[in-house]
């Protein structure tokens, strides 16, 4: 039986006020407890991300990180800073990062290597755009980003991470893919893997990453193939993320 995990994505969002408020609420409103619940921060909050989930059994981790341990990287973050602040996880590969800020699937690989590396779980986001989906490639792309990754880390680097697959075309827009269509893909993307090793693929988590709410959770949750979500928007509200959390059985 794989765990389910749960991640909020905070993106470029938050103060420290409503950091407060949001830690607190999770603390108060999530029940479920065989779920792993994750909270991605932006850099800047981290410390306080610490002392409030500190002794929680809730996770916490890095939007993203540098290859390097240091250097003259201005404006980056290293892993072993990650680390310092009590970080787990770190996003690898989010859809934004690779589109906005041109991160291919080789600087991707070389993340996940350097995360594995530094003793951190990399949370590895893979998905196509709607014109990809619309053209029938979505398989494609996800293979191709996955064995970008395998190709540097291995099957033993897959078994220390989570996969959020995210269909560019559903984040932020209010489009989520059904139910039905997350597992299909969740199913060819196990399929894959599999082919490079069958116990790896049945025991790697693959969390769902498409403007996952509440309402929507259970039903995402409940397909054979889907562990879990990596929540956006809806991680800024708590009663949202709470409900979205203890719907995660």
């Amino acid at each position: 039986m794989r765990q389910a995990i749960v991640a909020a994505n905070w993106k470029m969002n938050g103060s420290k006020a409503q950091v407060a408020e949001l830690l607190s609420g999770f603390k108060s409103g999530i029940q479920n407890k065989a779920a792993q619940v994750v909270v991605f921060s932006p850099a800047v909050f981290l410390a306080d991300v610490q002392a409030q989930l500190q002794g929680s059994t809730i996770a916490w981790g890095g939007q993203n990180a540098h290859t390097a341990d240091s250097g003259a990287y201005t404006g980056e973050t290293s892993l072993g800073m990650l680390k310092e602040f009590g970080c787990t996880y770190v996003l690898v590969g989010h859809s934004e990062r690779r589109t906005l800020f041109g991160e291919d699937d080789a600087l991707v690989a070389a993340k996940v290597k350097a995360a594995l590396d530094a003793g951190v779980t990399p949370m590895l986001c893979i998905g196509e755009t709607l014109e990809q989906r619309e053209a029938g490639v979505t398989g494609d792309v996800c293979r191709r980003q996955l064995q970008a990754v395998l190709d540097v880390v291995g099957v033993d680097g897959f078994r220390q991470l989570v996969v959020a697959y995210e269909p560019v075309w559903a984040i932020g827009t209010g489009k989520t893919a059904s139910p039905q269509q997350a597992q299909d893909v969740h199913a060819e993307l196990r399929e894959f893997l599999a082919k490079a090793d069958a116990n790896m693929a049945e025991k790697i988590q693959i969390l769902y990453g498409g403007s996952v709410k509440a309402a929507s959770a259970a039903e995402l949750f409940a397909m054979p193939d889907i562990d879990g979500g990596l929540v956006g928007g809806a991680s800024l509200l708590v009663e949202e993320f709470v409900g979205i959390c203890n719907a995660a059985a």
